[in-house]
């Protein structure tokens, strides 16, 4: 039986700041057009926990989230925490990249209009025509089998095996998924990512020959992306909640 949740305001506690920086995931996708109604999840692993995990009660819009009213689920699929239920697949799907890959304490998977127009096209790879492409060659793992709904824990198994542990996933004819050990890391490559498809698709689009970055300096600026990611992931993300506290300033309660 679902727990009811008592906030602490207490600003250093763990689990609290853990809430807020999920809430804010939430509503930056709604505010950038990467939700997709009552659809699309985002979990993160509660901290010093190893089998629950932070999720939205099916039914909110991602601009209704709060630090409060995300519900705690279980690895069994189970609410032992706040009050809603977990829609089938983001349980299914996410408590199973969880459980396989430890390093992805938060995963945020949702629709975004143009990295979803890569995963409908053939073959589906993101190219190296743009600087801020660069630093995801290799980063990506692709999956190009859609069985359908990931509605079954068989194939929120087989999704998490075709992530192969990399920090983001194209499923075909589906959407994106990012990996990381951090919300903001998950977000920056979610973010990041959508805009790198973005300029793919307005080259594409355009009719005109594609430029392809010689590999000598895509290899430079991937390295170069490793190196400065988690600073740069949390200047980022910190500078994006700052907007939120400006006109969205509730996401925190």
């Amino acid at each position: 039986m679902a727990t009811a949740l008592r906030r602490i305001d207490t600003a250093a506690d763990p689990v609290w700041e853990a809430r807020v920086d999920l809430a804010a995931a939430h509503r930056l996708a709604a505010r950038y057009g990467f939700d997709d109604g009552i659809w699309n999840h985002f979990t993160l692993m509660v901290p010093g926990e190893t089998d629950k995990f932070f999720v939205k009660p099916h039914g909110l819009l991602m601009s209704e989230v709060t630090a409060s009213n995300l519900i705690i689920a279980s690895f069994d699929g189970k609410v032992v925490g706040g009050q809603g239920t977990i829609e089938t697949t983001a349980y299914c799907i996410h408590s199973e990249i969880h459980r396989m890959h430890a390093t992805a304490a938060c995963v945020l998977h949702c629709h975004p209009q143009h990295a979803t127009w890569l995963c409908n096209t053939a073959p589906g790879r993101l190219l190296n025509c743009h600087q801020d492409l660069l630093s995801f060659d290799g980063q990506v793992a692709y999956d190009d089998t859609f069985p359908g709904s990931g509605a079954t824990v068989e194939e929120g198994r087989r999704i998490a095996a075709a992530s192969g542990g990399k920090s983001l996933l194209m499923s075909a004819s589906h959407g994106l998924t990012a990996m990381s050990p951090s919300v903001a890391e998950a977000w920056y490559d979610l973010y990041y990512f959508e805009r790198a498809c973005k300029a793919m698709y307005m080259i594409v689009s355009s009719g005109l020959p594609m430029r392809i970055v010689a590999q000598d300096i895509v290899d430079e600026s991937v390295a170069r992306g490793k190196k400065y990611k988690k600073e740069a992931a949390e200047m980022t993300y910190a500078a994006q909640k700052r907007t939120l506290d400006r006109d969205q300033p509730d996401y925190k309660s």
